[in-house]
């Protein structure tokens, strides 16, 4: 059975930093896409950073480019997202995905496997 388990999100003020984990289990995904989604409140869940199999690719919404890195240890099956200059926007339910190909997820749509998520809060 595959899992994705985050762990990492917590309270944290405004400029403050987190580092997001996820690891999975069940499979390996050294040879497919990871990424990391976030959900709102009142609002539909959107794409937040992704990488290729490798770590050599990255994409980044751009509400988040130059202050989250993605990242991910293949050889410890984690999926990474390091968070700086953290604002009350960026104040999500965070969802580690993965996908069975190795094209670099950029939508939902690409993701066949998503963890059950960590809260992050940012206050002000």
């Amino acid at each position: 059975q595959v899992q994705l388990v985050e762990s990492g999100g917590g309270l944290v003020q405004a400029g403050g930093s987190l580092r997001l984990s996820c690891e999975a289990s069940g499979r390996t995904f050294s040879s497919n896409s990871m990424a990391w989604f976030r959900r709102a409140p009142g609002k539909e869940r959107e794409f937040v950073a992704a990488v290729a199999w490798s770590g050599a690719g990255t994409r980044y919404a751009d509400s988040v480019k130059g202050r989250f890195t993605i990242s991910r240890d293949n050889a410890k099956n984690t999926l990474y997202l390091q968070m700086n200059s953290l604002k009350p926007d960026d104040t999500a339910v965070y969802y580690c995905a993965a996908s069975r190909t190795v094209a670099v997820i950029t939508t939902t749509l690409n993701v066949s496997y998503w963890g059950q998520g960590t809260q992050v809060t940012v206050s002000s």
